[in-house]
Order: structure tokens, then sequence, then C-alpha cells
């Protein structure tokens, strides 16, 4: 028979929480001990997934204004035919790789902001990256506004689903807890200290049996190690069972940003408590032969980002999952002599959720006042992350911002 002394000895083998035979990502002991039960209050609050477009992406080129004669006097070589363009309107149409999106349009699930940027742009990549996902202009950038956001966000942890060998980006600077960076549900695992197999399935015996020791009225540092080891045991457990089992209702592409999208639904249905996801789509830094980079990049976009809406809509999600994209700056307005476009300015950006007040904010910018080549931007990035903080997560703005920024209405009424 189970005792809290049997259960003790037996799981406390050497020095340190490892000793309970679990060698489980950390954010599994943080997320199970935190995460409410399914029903109660929390446990289905609104989802963010940033899609981060790394390299510059060409915005005039993604939302084309065809009937603006500037276009073409501009792009005479990346002048995109008009009958190919899905069209938005009368004056606007996106990218023929934009097919998905286009689709999300008709289902009133895409806002498109245009015309997005900063004061006095950076055309670093570093620097003008570091600006947006610390949203703050100062020299000296330590914190991003996620981990400020997440230390408003109570016991709600975040994930970075990654390529391989990629870093946590900046924007989570500052959270209260390191977020991690997965890239597959198959790593976590339940590792026990011994060797064989029979030892193995002891000591997992040992964690099951603990779950069913009951505590005392004031329960102490034993009772909340054992529960913790317990609900890592449960969420690994979890997850791995999900790894095996995982069907999406629309089928994912074969591409990277599609399956890092896809891990980050899995995390969503296996309800860990996460409200923030960040992925990355690198290769926007078109200088040279622009055409068909840009449209493969955009096809892997559009395709994946429709992947995860519509696989999670089948969940019953459509409204609490929002998704929003950006890049570091647009693209010079007038092409370069080598097919290609070089650093810029305002860019749109794109938010695809069930909430979203779906069609075209704000107006494109000019393509005659283009000082040194740039588009002019007419809304500051920080006015989207406000309506996103404010009304999508529930974080005061000015506290992550720094300053007051007017949100950008870019939710339905």
């Amino acid at each position: 028979m189970y005792t809290r002394r049997s259960f003790l000895k037996q799981s406390i083998a050497t020095t340190g929480l490892i000793a309970w035979g679990l060698n489980a990502p950390r954010f599994l002991t943080r997320t199970a001990w935190a995460t409410p039960p399914t029903g109660k209050p929390g446990a289905k609050d609104t989802i963010l997934v940033v899609v981060q477009l790394t390299g510059g992406n060409d915005g005039l080129n993604t939302v084309v204004p065809f009937a603006d004669e500037g276009y073409g006097k501009l792009r005479k070589e990346l002048k995109l035919p008009t009958e190919q363009l899905k069209k938005i309107n009368d004056q606007l149409g996106l990218h023929p790789s934009l097919d998905g999106l286009a689709g999300l349009l008709q289902d009133n699930a895409l806002c498109i902001v245009q015309g997005v940027g900063y004061p006095n742009p950076d055309e670093s990549h570093f620097r003008s990256m570091d600006i947006w996902q610390g949203a703050s202009q100062e020299k000296t950038i330590s914190e991003g506004w996620l981990g400020k956001a997440l230390v408003k966000l109570t016991n709600a942890p975040a994930f970075h689903c990654a390529a391989d060998n990629e870093e946590s980006p900046l924007a989570f600077d500052g959270a209260p807890a390191k977020v991690p960076s997965l890239t597959r549900l198959e790593d976590f695992q339940l590792k026990t200290l011994a060797s064989s197999g029979p030892d193995k399935s002891a000591q997992r015996r040992v964690i099951e049996e603990a779950a069913k020791l009951g505590g005392g009225k004031k329960p102490g540092l034993l009772d909340f190690v054992q529960q913790t080891a317990v609900n890592t045991y449960a969420s690994s457990k979890r997850l791995q069972e999900l790894a095996k089992n995982y069907e999406p209702k629309t089928p994912y592409p074969a591409t990277g940003l599609a399956n890092r999208l896809k891990l980050a639904a899995q995390l969503i249905e296996a309800d860990l408590g996460a409200r923030v996801y960040y992925v990355t789509i690198d290769g926007f830094d078109t200088h040279a032969n622009q055409l068909q980079t840009h449209a493969n990049l955009l096809r892997e976009v559009s395709d994946a980002m429709t992947a995860f809406f519509k696989d999670l809509s089948g969940r019953g999600q459509r409204d609490r999952v929002l998704m929003m994209t950006f890049s570091e700056f647009g693209r010079r307005a007038r092409e370069n002599g080598s097919k290609g476009t070089d650093h810029g300015s305002a860019a749109p950006m794109f938010l695809v959720g069930g909430k979203v007040k779906s069609g075209v904010v704000g107006e494109h910018p000019s393509l005659t006042d283009i000082p040194m080549n740039k588009l002019k931007h007419h809304t500051d990035f920080r006015q989207v992350y406000a309506a996103v903080l404010e009304q999508w997560l529930g974080v005061p703005a000015k506290d992550v911002l720094g300053g007051d920024y007017k949100a950008v209405q870019v939710f339905k009424a």
C-alpha cells in the first residue's frame, strides 16, 4: 500500500525534481499546474498567433493597387497581371498566390490593414525587427511587447513553434517565465531514471498511484511537488497521445510554416492554457529576381494560414483564435535594376479570425508622394498592437506600449 512516505522514498532517488523520474519539458510543469479545467474561467480564453514574415515583405505586390496608374509606372518588370489578381474591390487585389486568404476574405475572416509602419523607419533588418518586436524605438530594447503582455496575463504560458535551431524571438523577452521554442510534439516524452522496461513501468506506476493519495487540510510542499509531478506526467502523456492521433479537420500542406502552425493547433487542442503562439517564415528579402520567390513565399503563407484557420474552425475555435502577420518593413515603391525591390517602409498587415472586421482598413499608400522611393505609412503598427492587446487579449495597451496609441478598428463592433 502506498503512503506519502513510500511515495517520497521511491520518487526521490537523486537530488532535485528530476528525481521524480521526469525529464519532461519545463513548461509542462508550469502549464499543467496553472491551467484551469475545461469549462472553468480562463480555460477558453482568446488566443493570438503571430506570424512573422522575416526579411521585409513587398507589400505593393501583396495587396496590389491595380487601378492606380502609378503601379505600372513603378513596376514595369514586377507588375502583376490584373486578370490574375484576387480582387478585393475595384481598386485592390491580392497577389495570385493568396488564393487561400482570398477565400477567407469571402468567408468574412480576413482583415487587411494597409499602410502600416512607424515614424523615421529604419532600413536595417535587425534594428527594424527589434522595433516591431519591442514595440519601441528606444536605442536599447530589452523587453518584447508579448513578454510585457504575458506579465499581465496571469498564469498564461506562450509557445514559440520554431524551425530547427531557431531562437526564441525578442518579442517574448520580459515574460514572467521563459517561453519555450518547440519543434514537434513527439519530443515530449516522460523519461525515467530506470534502465530496464520493468523498472520504467514501476516508476510510472508510482507517479500514477500518487494521484490517488489524499492530502491533508493544509497541503504542504510535498503535496505541491507530488501534484506537480502528476500533472506533468498527465500533460506529457496527453501530448504524446495527441501527436499520434491528431487528425486535422483539413489537410495541411507539406511546408515548414504549415508544420509549425499544425504544431500550434495541436497545442491549442491540448488545452494547456497558452494565450500566445509565435511562428516565423524567412526569405522575404527579395532584392533580385523577386517574382517567383515572392509568389512561392506568399503561397506558403496563405496555404498554411488557411489550413490552420479551417482546422481550428472545424474544432469549434473559429471565434477564439486570431492570427496576425507582420514584417519588419515593406519594400521600395520602384523596382530596382535586378528585377527585385530594396528595403522600404510601409506595408500591409493581415489579421485572420472569426471576430475580425473583414475587408480593408485604411487607404493604400500614395504612389506619387513617395519620398526617397518609400511608401508613406499612415497607421503606426502600435495602433494595431493596441487593438490586439486591449480588445483581444484584455491587456492595458499603455502598460505594454509605453504610450497612448489609438487602436485601429480591426474587430467587429
